[in-house]
């Protein structure tokens, strides 16, 4: 994998240890690639940090670090360890054990793997495979034109209109609404309007609870008779029913 015979074959193998595969020791220290994979991570992160510098040299900061985060965050990573090999490299050494990996395991493995060539190879070594082996894996341009971070967008958004992000959220939202009908707003109308249906049901579920049967179809009946002689509870029916027609007539 790496193109060349390891100097220490041990460093790899602990680079593919996972803490809960690791053994503990006498002094009550789990052996596991987890400080392997803390140099990985770094080291990983400031040679793509270098190698998007040079290739885009006339983008801003905001543009590589958002990049050099979708390169590195731990679903473009546990992929790319995937296809480099390392979850048929964990399976051999698994062997008929039972191991319930989580769902970053082959990315933290690849930032540990690494870690270890760093320490078995040196510089130069390492930043080749990276250049070679793991950017191969990734569509740099398509990452570009992925937007991901949303919560980031409104704010730089916010900051160029020097605007507040709760009025940004606001301004953002309404546009929205407008672009979609009024179906927002409706769902929203909905919504409240079904919550307190909800919360009406859940006082009859805790009646039937507290003192059965009996209980229940006295707060059914006082519920159902409410509903029909209150002003307020015959508008809230109506205005359901009339945002309900409006969401629907939108959806068509």
């Amino acid at each position: 994998m790496t193109g060349s015979k390891p100097f220490n074959l041990s460093l790899y193998k602990l680079a593919l240890t996972p803490a809960g595969l690791g053994e503990e020791t006498s002094r009550g220290f789990r052996i596991s690639n987890e400080r392997l994979e803390f140099l990985g991570d770094a080291f990983l992160g400031a040679i793509v940090a270098e190698h998007l510098f040079q290739k885009f040299p006339y983008r801003d900061e905001g543009f590589l670090t958002e990049t050099r985060s979708k390169l590195v965050n731990r679903e473009s990573l546990n992929d790319t360890g995937i296809k480099i090999g390392l979850k048929n490299i964990l399976s051999l050494e698994l062997g008929d054990r039972n191991f319930t990996a989580n769902k970053s395991l082959y990315g933290d493995m690849l930032e540990a793997f690494l870690g270890a060539m760093y320490m078995d190879k040196g510089y130069k070594v390492t930043k080749k495979f990276i250049l070679s082996r793991i950017l191969l894996h990734v569509d740099l341009d398509g990452m570009i034109t992925t937007t991901t971070n949303y919560k980031s967008k409104i704010i730089e958004w916010s900051q160029k209109e020097n605007k507040k992000t709760a009025e940004s959220t606001k301004e953002l939202g309404n546009a929205a609404d407008k672009a979609t009908g009024g179906m927002i707003s409706s769902f929203k109308g909905v919504v409240g309007s079904i919550g307190g249906v909800v919360k009406s049901l859940n006082t009859v579920k805790g009646a039937l609870i507290a003192t059965g049967i009996g209980a229940f179809v006295v707060v059914v009946t006082s519920l159902v008779s409410a509903f029909k002689s209150s002003e307020e509870g015959q508008n809230k029916f109506a205005r359901l029913m009339g945002q309900i027609g409006v969401v629907v007539g939108n959806v068509k």
